[in-house]
């Protein structure tokens, strides 16, 4: 997805920063617990004009205990290991819902 000046375009980097961030959650997290991202911020720091790989990270690792918001760093970068693009995206960690629970 190229934008009118024929770089990535900005919100396919934001698209590909949280699925990067999503699937790292979802691989860290326990079975016990589910995830919904809340909230990004974006720094865009250079043009993205090649491929683009992103390396999403949790520092430090936290207790998956009860529900609780959790940053998780983002870095995007080019072929030439260049960031393009720094994000971090909170996500929000719920414990599953139990059968007979009624609340969210």
């Amino acid at each position: 997805m190229h934008n009118h000046i024929g770089t990535v375009h900005a919100i396919a980097v934001c698209n590909l920063a949280e699925t990067a961030a999503g699937v790292m959650t979802d691989a860290t997290m326990p079975p016990t617990h589910r995830w919904i991202p809340k909230g990004m911020t974006v720094e865009y720091l250079a043009k993205a004009e090649t491929d683009l790989v992103a390396e999403a990270i949790i520092e430090p690792m936290p207790e998956f205990d009860g529900a609780f918001d959790i940053p998780v760093a983002v870095t995007v970068r080019d072929l030439n290991g260049q960031a393009v693009l720094g994000a971090v995206i909170t996500m929000y960690i719920t414990p599953r819902r139990r059968s007979g629970d009624t609340d969210n």
